[in-house]
């Protein structure tokens, strides 16, 4: 089974979705591509296991809101 999917994540500024695009870059090897096109991030998912499929996701959700709630503790500082 073949299993793919596309997220955007839209942020406030280039500035911020430049931060998060280099912070997921580690995370991204493997079985995601990215992209950054002003403030928006394009990641392509792909895997042959559904589980597989639902972990990589998990990791990448997970980071990204790890690395949103940094950008919004370092813009209130």
């Amino acid at each position: 089974m073949k299993v793919e999917a596309k997220i955007q994540i839209e942020y406030k500024d280039s500035k911020d979705a430049d931060i998060s695009f280099q912070s997921l870059k580690i995370e991204n090897k493997g079985y995601i591509e990215s992209d950054r096109k002003d403030n928006l991030l394009n990641f392509k998912i792909y895997s042959d296991s559904l589980s597989t499929f639902l972990a990589t996701v998990d990791d990448l959700i997970f980071s990204e809101r790890l690395v949103e709630k940094i950008l919004e503790t370092a813009s209130s500082i």
